[in-house]
């Protein structure tokens, strides 16, 4: 992972459990990430789904990083800024998973792994590709069959952009980048595919 870029992360519960049981299960993970992520990376968009997530994020300026990840002295065998910069802001993921799956265990008194590994991530390399994957994040629960409206999914950050509520998300760059509310609105009523259908995640 590099510096000022945009990345889709997402990641599968192993086998067949859940990662999300319950209401403050979600919460619980969204808080977690604020926790771990909001200082190295800003979100653009979300989506948890009973057994996967769904984030567009850009991490922040190499600068930036510097300041809120720790290790880069300590970091021995690996050579180059680039690299360890990589390896700091993939182990700050892990962390995140860490802490989490450690209060699910506990939460539900079950041992091991809960995400697969490694967590998944992939470079935005286009403006077309920004705006599909924000859409493809947000319509993931009708893809699923988990609801028909976008705004009954309460667990995205979908409605977050259509309401005034106060939010960490970059709010005002996702509106201001479909062309404001309404032709967000629009973009989101039917499906979007990905430029590269390899990158199609049907999870």
């Amino acid at each position: 992972m590099s510096p000022d870029t945009y990345y889709h992360i997402y990641n599968h519960a192993n086998g067949d459990e859940n990662l999300f049981r319950s209401e403050e299960n979600y919460y619980y993970f969204l808080r977690q990430w604020a926790k771990y992520i909001e200082p190295v990376a800003s979100t653009y968009a979300y989506c948890l789904m009973p057994n996967h997530f769904h984030f567009l994020i850009r991490t922040k300026d190499f600068e930036h990083l510097k300041l809120h990840l720790t290790g880069f002295e300590n970091l021995s065998g690996v050579a180059s800024t680039e690299e360890k910069t990589a390896t700091l802001l993939s182990k700050t993921f892990s962390n995140l998973f860490n802490s989490y799956t450690k209060a699910y265990n506990k939460l539900y008194d079950r041992r091991g792994s809960l995400f697969n590994r490694p967590f998944k991530r992939k470079e935005i390399t286009s403006d077309t590709y920004l705006s599909a994957i924000i859409g493809y994040i947000h319509r993931n629960p009708i893809h699923h069959g988990f609801c028909d409206d976008l705004e009954s999914w309460p667990y995205s950050s979908y409605t977050a952009f259509l309401t005034m509520k106060n939010t960490k998300l970059k709010k005002d760059q996702v509106l201001d980048w479909f062309g404001g509310k309404e032709s967000f609105r629009e973009f989101h009523k039917k499906p979007h595919e990905l430029p590269d259908k390899s990158l199609l995640i049907d999870f």
